[in-house]
């Protein structure tokens, strides 16, 4: 199923558009509430003093603008869950099955993060860092509230990852809550990411 839900995304956006209205209305009916209390009870558990970890609204469209476009092509190579235009970031602003979080330092947007939900009890999740803050133990916090979030939920909680994206399979070498589920077409990896026991 997660197949072809890939395929169309990416080669039917008509069907991919009306797929997602469906689903946004049922996932707004029956799970909406229930991710306004797990998101907001999920983010101040894992409030660090130096960062800011919030949820993104319409107001910060243009930040997260900015942070697309201030990273150098290779780094989006990989990361295409969604067009990066003003116009998609705001549409998606306002949609009740995906959630868009952002990490603040010093005021300035350095990482973005969401949470894209299924009424079927799947979400898919990714992550961005803004160049200049790599390294510091922002993706480990981004990470924590994703998958606690989708947990918290009942939801089964997946990614897609490039075997070419060196950096991010680096990265999840040593998380204990990632299994590879099957390997897709173009070397990329459907994974997901599981409460350890």
């Amino acid at each position: 199923m997660e197949k072809l839900l890939i395929y169309i995304k990416h080669h039917l956006k008509f069907l991919w558009n009306i797929i997602e209205f469906g689903n946004e209305v049922v996932f707004a009916q029956y799970y909406g509430v229930k991710l306004e209390e797990v998101s907001e009870k999920v983010i101040s558990e894992f409030a660090e003093p130096s960062l800011i970890y919030r949820k993104l609204n319409i107001s910060d469209a243009e930040s997260l603008y900015d942070l697309f476009n201030s990273q150098s092509p290779d780094d989006l190579a990989f990361f295409n869950p969604h067009g990066f235009d003003l116009h998609v970031i705001k549409k998606l602003a306002g949609k009740k099955s995906f959630l868009m979080m952002g990490v603040f330092s010093a005021g300035k947007l350095v990482g973005y993060f969401f949470l894209r939900f299924f009424a079927n009890k799947k979400c898919f999740v990714g992550r961005l860092i803004d160049k200049d803050f790599r390294g510091k133990g922002i993706g480990r916090g981004m990470n924590r509230i994703m998958y606690e979030i989708a947990w918290r939920m009942d939801f089964r909680c997946l990614s897609t990852i490039s075997r070419n994206n060196l950096s991010v399979m680096k990265a999840h070498a040593s998380n204990r809550s990632m299994y590879v589920i099957k390997e897709l077409a173009n070397d990329f990896l459907l994974v997901e990411f599981v409460r350890e026991r």
